[in-house]
């Protein structure tokens, strides 16, 4: 589905599906470097990630090098000896693409090169090496939203004529509503909570920020949740990213949540040496086809009571998913009738952790662990 074309005749990028990708922040902070994601990039092709759709790989703050003679934008040369376009070459050799960051300020959150009054000029730099996604944050800037208005559509104007299709990410703080004004300023997806913490307490407030939001999201368009913290065990690059880390139970409940709410998939750990648990809930492909399906409805919460939480996300081939989360501290035995969700009838009911049909009916009764979403695809039954 295309967006508007904007002034100079070229299209924003398609977007049909939330993005899916790996981004180096909640790993490596600043500290990165071309020949660490080098590796990155060749282990989303040999564990499977990218053929389970996993294809962007994203360069968070800290690789800015400042700006040479003529003000272009440059990559730290300690850490890109090789340039940024010779990454992007590496990936698209792999069937990868490449993201990239920058701000809305003169600097940048970490207090690196930022693009304001440059907007232009970086956005063709960034073409010139073979940019396929842009980040735009927004730190150092005035914090309304006319400014942030213009600012953002200053960059997204300026991606739609620099020559390539970028997908342009805006990331600002929630207070701005960016998803109220995302679109308008050519951006295929907008940021809808704070940013990703390896803790429970997190996810859950993230879960809470978003689940109101569903009339914005849509082909074209994604409410962004931030990273997935899924295996990353309290393990970070910076102290501000770092949590106490999660149980496998909770990973898999914020893997179940952000497909169910049609979020970009983001996934921030360390490829190199993932688990067979963390590989299991990652590329977990009956879930994935929930998130990228074509339909592009985000869930909706259609139970919150206490310990219950029940979100329902149409599909595009008739069929409904169904997830089931307990927030409370203890098991639960829940019994969820399909009508008062508004479902009516009797389905076919397969759970997609298990990958098993889970019986058939007009409700599904069991008991949930704390902490725990059972995702369940239903199929009307004649």
């Amino acid at each position: 589905m295309l967006c508007g074309a904007a002034a100079g005749g070229r299209a924003e990028p398609e977007v049909p599906a939330p993005p899916m990708g790996w981004m180096t922040w909640n790993l490596f902070g600043v500290d990165i470097h071309e020949e660490g994601l080098r590796r990155v990039a060749d282990a989303m092709v040999e564990s499977g990630m990218a053929e389970a759709g996993y294809t962007y790989l994203y360069i968070d703050d800290g690789w800015q090098g400042g700006r040479d003679k003529r003000n272009n934008i440059i990559p730290d040369p300690e850490k890109f000896p090789s340039g940024m376009k010779a990454l992007a070459d590496h990936l698209h050799q792999r069937g990868l693409k490449l993201g990239i960051y920058s701000d809305g300020g003169q600097l940048s959150c970490a207090g690196y090169t930022a693009s304001y009054g440059f907007e232009e000029q970086d956005a063709k730099t960034f073409a010139s090496w073979g940019v396929d996604y842009l980040k735009y944050d927004y730190c150092n800037a005035p914090q309304n939203k006319e400014a942030a208005n213009a600012r953002f559509k200053a960059m997204g104007d300026a991606l739609r004529k620099s020559g390539r299709d970028i997908v342009f990410a805006v990331c600002c703080q929630v207070h701005l509503e960016p998803w109220k004004w995302g679109r308008a300023v050519g951006a295929q997806l907008w940021r809808t909570g704070p940013d990703s913490r390896d803790k429970w307490k997190n996810i859950v407030y993230v879960i809470n920020c978003n689940a109101g939001l569903h009339e914005y999201a849509g082909p074209g368009g994604w409410n962004d949740m931030c990273m997935l913290s899924v295996g990353m065990h309290g393990e970070g690059a910076t102290p501000w990213i770092k949590g106490t880390g999660c149980t496998g139970i909770e990973y898999r409940t914020q893997m179940s949540i952000w497909c169910m709410m049609a979020a970009p998939l983001t996934a921030s750990c360390d490829l190199l040496n993932m688990s067979e648990t963390t590989k299991r809930i990652l590329m977990n492909k009956e879930l994935i086809a929930v998130n990228q399906d074509q339909l592009g409805k985000q869930a909706v919460r259609e139970v919150n009571t206490g310990a219950l939480n029940v979100f329902v996300k149409p599909l595009s081939n008739g069929d409904h998913a169904v997830a089931i989360l307990n927030l409370g501290k203890t098991p639960k035995d829940f019994k969820v009738d399909f009508a008062g969700i508004g479902l009516p009838g009797r389905y076919k009911i397969r759970d997609l952790w298990k990958h098993e049909a889970a019986g058939s009916g007009a409700s599904w009764q069991g008991n949930v662990r704390s902490h725990e979403t059972k995702v369940f695809r239903l199929s009307k039954m004649p």
